[in-house]
C-alpha cells in the first residue's frame, strides 16, 4: 500500500532513471502497487493486433507504469520540486501543503 502523497492530475518531477529531469502530468496511479503513470514518460512501444478499435494495428508507443517513489510533486505556486506536508483547515478539512513555500496545494 502507498503513503505517496500525489494524485492523478498533479505535475511531477521524475528524479531516477531514464527520464529523470522531465515533468508530466499524473494520468493514473495505482495505490495498491505503489505505481502511477505520467504523461509522456516511461514510454514503451507495443505490438498491437489489428482490432475493430484500431484496425491498422502495428507499433504503438504508450506510457508504461513505473514507482512512484521516483517522482517529486512540483508545487503549483512556487514551480519548485517539494515533499508535501499536511495541515488542518479551520473548517477541519485535511489539506496537502508545500514544504518549500508553505501553500496549499489542494484545490478549494
Amino acid at each position: 500500500m502507498s503513503k505517496m502523497r500525489i494524485k492523478k492530475g498533479d505535475r511531477v518531477l521524475v528524479t531516477s532513471g531514464k527520464d529523470a529531469g522531465k515533468e508530466g502530468k499524473v494520468l493514473t496511479r495505482f495505490p495498491e502497487k505503489g505505481t502511477l503513470i505520467v504523461e509522456k514518460i516511461n514510454m514503451a512501444t507495443k505490438a498491437v493486433r489489428p482490432s475493430q478499435k484500431d484496425p491498422r494495428g502495428g507499433l504503438v508507443k504508450k506510457e508504461m507504469p513505473f514507482a512512484e517513489s521516483k517522482v517529486m510533486l512540483v508545487c503549483p505556486k512556487c514551480g519548485k520540486a517539494t515533499r508535501v506536508g499536511r495541515a488542518f483547515l479551520d473548517n477541519g478539512t485535511k489539506v496537502r501543503v508545500c514544504k518549500k513555500c508553505g501553500e496549499i496545494i489542494d484545490k478549494a
